[in-house]
């Protein structure tokens, strides 16, 4: 028998799937006293190039109100051709071109290893995907020739039958027109004013021979249809060197900017525009509006601050005091610009780079609602967007776009549970089902949820809820199935539906605890806390949301921790649950729900991230790996102060960051340039060692990481001591006598200046709260 922890690597591996508990409470009490919800994390189109390719469309379950779909579960009657859903129990026969099947000729479905399985659609192609840039025209020379060449560039990574569109503002909006040779157009619009996707289709002159064609009472010919949305959306084969050069000979906004203001940007008015011209062109097909945004919208619906220098823009402190004055404005148009996007399923993309804030506090719901990127960095001159930009297009083994679009996720559950909400990528479709539990959490109350833009890593978190009753006892063996349905739009313009279909054992909680505690997974479970304090925490004061962490853990400790009462240093956790504290530890110290030293712009970009990862990249956002290098070698550390010796270098990566450290005397050595003189080609290889490794994960990873090195005691190793865990702090460095260098050389580690608890106290506090007889 494989151990659990096999278990759950294999399930990952091979459905994408990973739930909190792995053995479910049979009860509706007993689920509610353990205290980390029944849950999964799901990545609905996880890259599979092994899985068979399925080109027929997938066999439903007749009864209306359950549709699942045919899966290893079910049971088969191949003699009289028939099968069991294993949701309602209702009997199927088998469609006509599933005659010849027997148990030695099963079809994929019905395979066991195959509990997930795509069919790609036979029913006809979808529109080509569409990308409508829109650009912000007021920033530096150098910034803006920076963007123009990323976007020159990526033309050429778009497939050839792509439409493109170019939308740039500065004071006023322009939508250029693509279509006319040798001059180039563009109808201009005021930025203080908002229009609908009504009167921007009159302005543009969209759709109207298609309308009057209609008025005689014939039906159009397709090319007439296409006719008017050709002129601002064109196939990238068409209009590349026309685009080319437009974009070549963008100018910066040419409106004067008085002294000590800021330029005027009316970025509420053009995101306007832009989901407006693609409501009223291509509803309902795959689109991504993509924003570059070089500072924050000055003027018009959706500004953020105003045009004089003098005002900051607003802080995490204004925020609490009631004193952002544009803020609520700004929030209610841009969400309602995300909810129409997202009802039409049209991504949207922000690409921030600025070294102030540009409003994206006031923008998430674009990019979180939509299944949009949102990429945050100092300047379009960077590595860090040009690579991050060129990676949004990047191709997996099959040469295919990672990008799909228009995805809609359902999920179907066996009698005993009922599905709370989501948390992710997404936005509720309102469809109610018997599967629909009264109580949410995240983004409840329907069964189907859809994704504007997905991808391979794009992870949802899903709670359910057991409704069974306690006096009505599931049947020894029992096992309760969910299934999750996703279709989606495939980057190849085929529709495509993945399949994942899962059985997990019932337990009686009352007889056997720890048959469910043993299927405890405690990563999947500190993923999913976080979400669900991350989402609190959009809506609920910072120190709720941690008391409100602190509690659940003291009470998953009381109820799962061996202890006698009153006795703390008899508390002993078993191994499954034991890493799950300092998880907590680390969630509570991180800047997801520590605003401090944050502007609410980064606040929501890190928020955003964390999302929408999976299980290890979360987790390494929540608590940062740390490698160790030295002589004797290369080694995974204790992310604590005791790690920081001065003959080491070592290797954070929070997700965020890639920071290589060096200790003090590899420092010196570094500066003396020892690395550079024969005979000392060891301390060279020491040096490159995690300079390589960096490469590596910098090369893979989306958004691309910030790249620091950086030497004991200067400014930039505060990345690192912010996030260690504080065990020897200026209060308790003297405490064993002696001087600060004696300490670090006995005790090993440098000492931080921090008034922060460590996780040894921590800990003996949560004991003494677990074990205490009044709590």
């Amino acid at each position: 028998m494989a151990t659990y922890q096999e278990f759950i690597a294999q399930n990952e591996e091979r459905d994408g799937v990973r739930f909190s508990w792995n053995v479910w409470p049979s009860s509706r009490l007993e689920a509610t006293r353990m205290v980390v919800p029944l849950a999964a994390l799901y990545t609905p189109i996880k890259e599979r190039p092994d899985l068979p390719p399925i080109q027929y469309d997938p066999v439903m379950c007749t009864r209306s109100t359950c549709r699942a779909i045919l899966n290893p579960f079910c049971q088969v009657d191949y003699r009289a051709k028939l099968w069991t859903c294993n949701f309602c129990f209702q009997r199927n026969q088998f469609p006509r071109q599933y005659q010849g099947i027997s148990e030695q000729h099963q079809p994929a479905e019905l395979i066991p290893q195959f509990s997930t399985i795509e069919y790609t659609l036979t029913r006809g192609h979808t529109a080509p995907p569409i990308y409508l840039l829109v650009i912000d025209t007021c920033m530096d020379e150098e910034d803006l020739q920076a963007l123009k060449e990323s976007l020159q560039m990526s033309l050429s990574l778009l497939p050839p039958n792509a439409l493109v569109g170019l939308i740039t503002y500065g004071r006023m909006v322009q939508v250029h027109e693509l279509g006319c040779e040798g001059c180039s157009k563009s109808y201009v619009f005021r930025g203080t004013k908002d229009l609908t996707a009504k009167q921007i289709q009159e302005m543009l002159g969209i759709g109207r021979l298609a309308g009057q064609a209609q008025a005689r009472g014939n039906a159009p010919q397709q090319p007439q249809q296409q006719q008017p949305m050709n002129r601002f959306l064109q196939p990238v084969h068409k209009c590349d060197m026309n685009l080319t050069d437009l974009l070549g000979e963008l100018q910066r906004d040419p409106w004067p900017v008085g002294t000590a203001k800021r330029p005027l940007r009316s970025t509420g008015v053009a995101l306007s525009i832009a989901v407006g011209l693609l409501e009223c062109t291509f509803p309902n097909s795959g689109a991504r509006i993509m924003l570059f945004i070089g500072g924050p919208g000055t003027q018009g619906p959706g500004m953020v601050v105003a045009d004089e220098l003098k005002t900051p823009i607003r802080s995490h402190h204004d925020i609490e005091k009631d004193n952002a004055r544009y803020m609520r404005k700004a929030i209610k148009h841009y969400e309602a610009l995300a909810g129409r996007a997202s009802t039409n399923g049209h991504t949207i993309d922000i690409y921030s780079c600025a070294l102030d804030q540009t409003g994206l506090h006031e923008m998430k719901y674009c990019p979180n609602l939509t299944g949009g990127h949102m990429v945050m960095a100092d300047s379009f001159n960077t590595s860090l967007f040009k690579q991050t930009f060129q990676r949004v297009f990047s191709k997996d083994l099959k040469g295919e776009f990672k990008m799909a679009f228009g995805g809609v996720l359902e999920v179907k559950t066996s009698r005993e549970l009922k599905i709370s909400g989501a948390i992710g990528p997404c936005t509720s479709m309102n469809v109610k089902g018997p599967s629909v539990s009264d109580t949410e959490i995240g983004v409840g109350g329907t069964c189907q949820w859809k994704f504007c833009g997905i991808y391979p890593n794009s992870t949802v978190a899903l709670f359910f809820e057991v409704v069974n009753q306690h006096n009505a006892p599931i049947p020894q063996g029992g096992r309760g199935c969910v299934q999750f349905v996703t279709q989606y739009q495939h980057s190849s313009g085929q529709r495509r539906v993945r399949v994942t279909t899962l059985a997990r054992n019932w337990a009686d909680a009352q007889t056997n605890i720890q048959h469910i505690s043993a299927g405890f997974d405690q990563e999947a479970a500190a993923a999913l806390m976080a979400r669900i304090a991350v989402y609190r925490a959009e809506n609920e004061e910072g120190p709720d949301v941690l008391r409100w962490l602190d509690r659940m853990l003291i009470r998953l400790c009381q109820k799962f921790g061996d202890y006698h009462k009153d006795d703390p240093n008899s508390f002993r956790f078993a191994e499954n649950f034991s890493l799950y504290p300092q998880f907590m530890f680390h969630m509570r110290r991180s800047q997801f729900l520590q605003v401090f030293n944050n502007s609410p712009d980064e606040t929501s970009y890190y928020r955003h991230i964390l999302l929408r990862e999976d299980i290890t990249q979360s987790l390494i956002m929540i608590q940062p790996i740390l490698y160790s290098y030295s002589f004797g070698g290369t080694e995974p550390v204790l992310l604590d102060t005791s790690s920081i010796l001065p003959d080491r270098i070592l290797l954070m990566d929070t997700f965020f960051q890639i920071l290589i450290f060096h200790g003090e005397t590899i420092d010196s050595w570094k500066e003396q340039k020892f690395q550079d003189q024969p005979g000392h080609e060891n301390f060279k290889q020491l040096l490159n060692a995690p300079q390589d490794d960096a490469q590596e994960i910098l090369q893979n990873r989306f958004p691309m990481p910030r790249y620091i090195v950086c030497g004991q005691g200067s400014s930039q190793a505060r990345f690192l001591l912010c996030r260690v865990n504080p065990s020897q702090t200026h209060n308790n460095m003297y405490a064993w006598g002696g001087s600060s260098s004696q300490s670090q050389s006995q005790d090993g580690g440098a000492p931080v200046l921090t008034d922060d608890v460590s996780l040894q106290v921590f800990m003996d506090h949560l004991k003494k709260l677990a074990v205490s007889s009044s709590s």
